[in-house]
């Protein structure tokens, strides 16, 4: 069974709709980034990097939330593209985009806005134009596909959907309903019943939501260690 090391965060939520949709058996096990279970012994085996989502499936540890479903999808033959080169091509694009582009720019306009100490009007200005950038890209290429990799529901629209989630928090409704195709997709993954099944699964934990300076420690801790 696999074994599924997660919270209620956008790359997390990618691989649980991955396993809500396939029905697969897995395990659960919570990882309290707040409380710095990220970094304990027994974690940082199955992810050196210290960050969730990560897998052990038999023996075998996956770590990054596209790897898994690139390894999942792979392994199962399911939420996969015809496999022809086009789609192979089209299908590690799209997943490379979403993983360096869609994720960290959203990321990272959300922690400038909402967490960074004031005053950082640069940074905020760089991380949303390049949301924005990344957000208009996905819509043009989804005004003449139905889903990221043509006519079929993959693991790319599973990867597309865990931070295209966080949308309106990074440019509002009013700034996500100027990209409508980006949008329509958004909508019709949401609408399934395997995402609303993954993420309810962080109710079934208590996880800490206060950000208070235990929780910061963790979070950021570039705040008390200098980078050189």
């Amino acid at each position: 069974m696999i074994k599924f090391y997660f919270n209620g965060a956008p790359n997390p939520n990618k691989v649980a709709l991955f396993l809500e949709e396939t029905g697969l058996p897995f395990e659960l096990v919570p990882v309290d980034t707040r409380k710095g279970d990220q970094f304990k012994p027994e974690f940082l085996k199955v992810n050196p990097n210290g960050k969730v989502p990560a897998i052990e499936d038999d023996g075998v540890f996956v770590f990054d939330s596209n790897a898994i479903l690139l390894y999942l999808g792979e392994k199962t033959g399911k939420f996969m593209p015809a496999n022809t080169p086009a789609n192979r091509a089209q299908l590690l694009s799209w997943l490379m985009f979403i993983a360096s582009g869609l994720g960290p720019y959203g990321g990272q306009a959300i922690h400038f806005k909402d967490y960074a100490p004031k005053g950082m009007d640069y940074a905020i200005n760089r991380y949303l134009f390049e949301a924005h950038r990344h957000y208009k890209v996905l819509d043009d290429h989804l005004a003449n596909n139905r889903y990221m990799v043509g006519d079929a529901y993959t693991i790319v629209d599973m990867a597309f959907w865990g931070w295209a989630r966080m949308a309106p928090r990074v440019i509002g409704e009013s700034g996500v309903a100027k990209y409508p195709n980006f949008k329509r997709l958004l909508d019709e993954v949401s609408a399934r019943p395997a995402a609303t099944r993954a993420i309810a699964l962080k109710d079934k934990f208590t996880f800490k939501t206060e950000n208070d300076d235990e929780a910061k420690s963790f979070l950021y801790r570039h705040m008390t260690t200098k980078g050189a």
